[in-house]
């Protein structure tokens, strides 16, 4: 499943260093509030309210994260579905942030926010399915994505196997040909399933009506927030391997992750035209120039998003590694942006209704968040997941 060139080694860095221990606890104190918050129910902790019936969980743990962990599923498009083999070296580090990322979201989503996690069984019942539910399009989908997404990342755990004890190596010896064989279905299943659910959670917000406001609300809604999964995840993706170089000296890949910015650059670009269309095909610029604070929420948006991009695409071919790390960083925070507008900042519950979170709300949404940074932390010093195979990139 590696190229001939990779080689894919376990980080050699010690494990328990203060900022784990330090992220290790709040993932575990997270895991313990979840009893207190089934013991007093939502009410009394969260700030949620008619008004307002999703919050922090949902838009940060689900929207947001799920969209910044798309990284595996566009790159295994790229190398897999287009054949753009160069960014095949990032290609398990990509599918390991997807996998912490979505097992983090899925786990807040239903465990802390749902709050029945022992009707999820009813999710398998098809004789039940409303099928007119954008929900249930996207729990299905999810569902399965989570179990093929961690069939992608079997491998690296079969290679960890066969340096183990001799039932490990017996197992991932009879097991690594299997993986083989099914790996490509696994991967058109890991590429077909998060396009459908990641556009339906834009469809999802088609159910806002007029509640969302008009610079957001559209039609179009499904394809921008598949767009905008995309270049969310490569921008991940982008800033989790220069990171891995930064502290871990891994191979810095530049010349492929200038490639991948400019791809994503594109990617940034074409949103934003796409979305200036939309509003003119329905005679909604003038909303552009209101002054109010969704549309300087809007123009925050082209703030962050668009100088990245236009660096990045019409700029000097031979980025330095630090302008490509921060346009990476700016490029994620313009995208987390706009879905934190579509689901909250352009939200119009009507008069009377104010929502913030509550202290609960945002210690669990930070643990959530820190379970999905230590999980990875483990996989990357204990199986072979960042390239290794080559010298490191000066800057």
């Amino acid at each position: 499943m590696s190229a001939h060139a990779e080689r894919l080694e376990p980080v050699k860095a010690p494990l328990l260093t203060v900022p784990f221990k330090l992220l290790a606890g709040l993932a575990a104190f997270t895991l313990l509030l979840i009893p207190v918050r089934f013991l007093i129910g939502l009410g009394p902790s969260t700030g949620l309210t008619d008004g307002y019936p999703w919050g922090l969980w949902k838009i940060v743990n689900v929207i947001i994260l799920t969209g910044v962990a798309s990284g595996g599923y566009v790159v295994a498009l790229l190398v897999y579905g287009l054949n753009k083999r160069h960014y095949h070296p990032i290609a398990r580090l990509a599918i390991a942030t997807s996998a912490v990322g979505y097992t983090s979201g899925v786990i807040a989503l239903g465990v802390v926010d749902l709050g029945r996690p022992w009707n999820f069984w009813r999710l398998i019942d098809i004789t039940n399915w409303n099928l007119h539910s954008v929900l249930l399009e996207i729990g299905v989908c999810v569902s399965l994505y989570l179990v093929f997404l961690w069939l992608e990342m079997a491998p690296p755990f079969l290679d960890h196997a066969k340096q183990a004890g001799e039932s490990a190596r017996t197992f991932a010896s009879r097991w690594s040909p299997v993986l083989e064989k099914a790996y490509p279905w696994i991967v058109a299943m890991a590429i077909t399933l998060p396009s459908m659910h990641q556009s339906s959670l834009g469809s999802l917000f088609l159910l806002a009506g007029p509640r969302l406001h008009g610079l957001w609300q559209t039609p179009m809604l499904p394809g921008f927030f598949l767009v905008s999964a995309w270049f969310l995840g490569v921008s991940a993706v982008i800033i989790a391997a220069m990171l891995a170089h930064l502290h871990w000296q891994r191979p810095l890949h530049l010349p492929m992750l200038r490639r991948l910015s400019r791809v994503n650059a594109t990617m940034v670009l074409i949103f934003f035209v796409l979305r200036f269309v939309e509003l003119s095909m329905r005679d909604a610029t003038h909303l552009l120039f209101e002054v109010n604070r969704y549309t300087l929420a809007f123009w925050v948006e082209i703030a962050l998003l668009i100088p990245p991009s236009i660096v990045l695409v019409y700029g000097r071919p031979d980025q330095p590694a630090g302008a490509v790390f921060r346009m990476a960083l700016v490029t994620m925070a313009g995208g987390c942006f706009y879905r934190f507008n579509v689901c909250l900042g352009g939200f119009m519950p009507g008069q009377g209704w104010y929502y913030f979170p509550s202290v609960m709300e945002i210690v669990m949404c930070a643990g959530m968040v820190a379970l999905g940074i230590v999980a990875y932390l483990v996989m990357v010093k204990t199986l072979p997941i960042i390239d290794n195979s080559h010298p490191v990139a000066s800057h």
